[in-house]
């Protein structure tokens, strides 16, 4: 779909007004959808498949964390293990990594990604330097390592480059690890500068937006700073995700993360506030009235023993969110979806907790997944209408999850009892990236991941 404009045939797509039959899109040469016509015929040279859905957008990834898979989860000395004792791990780990590790690393998590179902991704980059904290000879030459390897995959990017100037609340240096991440304000604005070339270069359909890491990395004057210089771009930062954080930054501030957050920045339909696991009741009601979308990475927090996001309250006021697949220890949009659901059964003894508006399960979280994460990348996705870029999942009704299964009833059998296994084609800006249910490029894309990793595994 990159010469001339092309079709896509679907037996039953989901629509913006519902589940339609003989659905004919079409799709121009820049990858955007020109037209949604139902009972249509199948036109020659349309691609024809089963059941057709908008795909959705991976609002936050390291990708560089994907090769750690496996190496985290051995009980330390100290006998109790949590996100900061992981934190110390992965700081180690890519402490190793050089240029092309990285590159090679986020090329094959983003051949994972699409063909788990995700056509596009917020990359929350923030490793910048070379091990110490020495710059390399481009200053941008990492970001420039994530653009190409979204360019190889041929997944949707929304570049953001993260800031990351202190320690702590407490306004201490970095050290260690941290060092590949650090930038002082003038250095940052040069760095995104780089990193929005980068995007730029890949493809039209390529994004850029700001990323302040954590009230905890970033001091208020700068944080202002950032948010008013780069007005009208996603701006995404870590919030209320660890006890631990929370504890700090009211020793600091005298107030709880969130609540320091929204009172003292704009937040507002830009932001996606990452993770936001612990808020209270009143938090909870502030975030889902700013309009911002709430990052959730159910997989990720899980493995990190986070805590549980009290979504049901958070839906109940109108909140938006998205989801990420952050450490990338398992990438599924579905398995998201399905854990975010079960971790509210578990905690409230009950079932179909998150279900809305006379909608099965599935179709609830998936529809409000597919806007939260479209509206985060600030990118024209989230559903199958003119005008919009042409990011679709098919799935293969053959599948043994999704057989007899119709209507709603298809994305319920998907998330709570399938994976990628049931998806046979995906589409990113029109991009025919995936088909028969495998990335057109993984056998080289893997082979050099599979080089790299078994040299970085000789370093670790």
């Amino acid at each position: 779909m990159s010469e001339a404009t092309k079709s896509v045939f679907a037996r039953k797509a989901l629509t913006t007004i519902g589940w339609e039959s003989d659905v004919l899109i079409r799709v121009d040469a820049t990858g955007r959808i020109v037209s949604v016509t139902p009972e249509s015929g199948l036109e020659s040279g349309a691609y024809a498949v089963d059941v057709l859905l908008p795909a959705q957008a991976n609002l936050h990834s390291h990708t560089f964390q994907r090769a750690m898979a496996g190496l985290s989860e051995s009980r330390s000395p100290a006998g109790r293990d949590s996100f900061w004792t992981w934190r110390e791990i992965m700081y180690r780990f890519l402490d190793i990594l050089d240029p092309e590790d990285i590159e090679a690393i986020a090329a094959f998590a983003f051949v994972e990604m699409l063909e788990s179902g995700y056509s596009s991704v917020a990359e929350f980059h923030y490793v910048h330097h070379q091990p110490g904290g020495g710059t390399y000879a481009k200053f941008g030459e990492l970001s420039e390592r994530i653009a190409a390897a979204a360019g190889t995959a041929g997944i949707g990017l929304t570049i953001l480059p993260v800031a990351y100037m202190q320690g702590g609340v407490d306004g201490r240096a970095l050290a260690g690890g941290q060092l590949r991440f650090g930038n002082d304000l003038d250095h940052y604005l040069k760095l995104a500068e780089e990193a929005k070339k980068a995007a730029r270069s890949v493809s039209p359909d390529a994004g850029f937006g700001v990323a302040p890491h954590s009230i905890r990395a970033v001091n208020e004057r700068d944080l202002q700073a950032l948010e008013q210089q780069f007005p009208g771009v996603p701006f995404h930062i870590h919030i209320a995700e660890q006890i631990p954080e929370l504890e700090e930054v009211q020793a600091a501030y005298g107030q709880r993360s969130m609540s320091w957050l929204l009172d003292h920045m704009p937040v507002s339909e830009r932001w996606c506030l990452i993770h936001s696991t612990h808020m209270n009741e009143g938090e909870t009601a502030r975030v889902a009235a700013s309009g911002a979308v709430v990052g959730l990475c159910p997989i990720t927090e899980a493995n990190l023993g986070d805590g549980i996001f009290n979504g049901v309250h958070y839906l109940n006021a109108g909140g938006r969110f998205g989801t990420g697949s952050d450490s990338n220890i398992r990438i599924s949009p579905s398995e998201e979806l399905r854990q975010l659901e079960y971790s509210q059964r578990l905690r409230d003894v009950s079932r179909v907790t998150l279900a809305r508006d006379g909608k099965s399960c599935g179709r609830t979280l998936y529809d409000a997944a597919l806007q939260g994460g479209a509206q985060a990348l600030g990118r024209s996705s989230g559903s199958l209408e003119p005008g919009n870029w042409a990011d679709m999942i098919a799935l293969d009704t053959e599948n043994a999850t999704l057989l007899g299964l119709s209507g709603d009833r298809l994305l319920d059998g998907w998330i709570f009892a399938g994976d990628r296994h049931a998806i046979s084609d995906v589409w990113s800006a029109g991009r025919h990236v995936v088909q028969e249910g495998r990335h057109r490029d993984r056998a080289a894309i893997l082979k050099t991941y599979k080089a790299r990793l078994a040299s970085i595994l000789e370093r670790v």
